[in-house]
Parts: structure tokens; C-alpha cells; sequence
């Protein structure tokens, strides 16, 4: 069974950092993109970054672009994502996600059609 289990979400100051890690199962990965979304309370379900099943290449949300970063160990089937500078607008539910094809698409996420259960993530004072 396809499986996605995220985790590191917290409570973070303003200008911190934090790693989110996705462990997979169920599937190899390795023939497979990875991304993040996020979903912030009463908005739309917004694609962050993907990276494609060999690593090599990524996409990022204008929103996200230079202060986040993903990455992939096909070895472990795990898939990061390292967020610094945070902001309060980075506030969000992050879901981790596996596409049905070994590239990214735009809008970032498009294509990413399995979801896990997410994890939270506040920035805050």
C-alpha cells in the first residue's frame, strides 16, 4: 500500500529554519517526482517545490523560491524540504506528495496525484 508519512513540522520563530522530512513506502521511488504543497487555513492548496525521480532538476513556487530547498534520497525513499527565512505566511499544513510521472510540470504539483495526512507548520512570535 502507498504510503507518505511526513514529519519535522513546529513552531518557529520569524527568519528561522526548518526541515521537513517525507518517508515513503509502498512504491519505489526512484521512478517517481516528489513534492510539497501547503495548505494554509481557509486558503487554496498551493504547490511548493518538486523534484524529479532522478534528483537532478527542481521547481519552486515564486512564493518559496530561494528560501526553500528539496531533496531526495531514492536509497532511503525519503524526500526533504528545508525552509529558512520563514515567515508568518509560510504558516501552512504541509503535505508531502508522489507524482505519476518521473518529471515536474507547472504550476509546480501538477500531476501529483498521492497525498499523506501533512504536517504543521507555524511560523510565529
Amino acid at each position: 500500500q502507498l504510503q507518505l508519512v511526513e514529519s519535522g513540522g513546529g513552531l518557529v520563530q520569524p527568519g528561522g529554519s526548518l526541515r521537513l522530512s517525507c518517508a515513503a513506502s509502498g512504491f519505489t521511488v526512484d521512478y517517481y517526482a516528489l513534492g510539497w504543497f501547503r495548505q494554509a487555513p481557509g486558503k487554496e492548496r498551493e504547490g511548493v517545490a518538486c523534484i524529479i525521480s532522478s534528483g537532478s532538476r527542481t521547481k519552486y513556487a515564486d512564493s518559496v523560491k530561494g528560501r526553500f530547498t528539496i531533496s531526495r534520497d531514492n536509497a532511503k525513499a525519503m524526500v526533504y524540504l528545508q525552509m529558512s527565512s520563514l515567515k508568518p505566511e509560510d504558516t501552512a499544513v504541509y503535505h508531502c506528495a508522489s507524482s505519476n510521472a518521473s518529471v515536474c510540470y507547472d504550476p509546480v504539483g501538477y500531476g501529483m496525484d498521492y497525498w499523506g495526512k501533512g504536517t504543521l507548520v507555524t511560523v510565529s512570535s
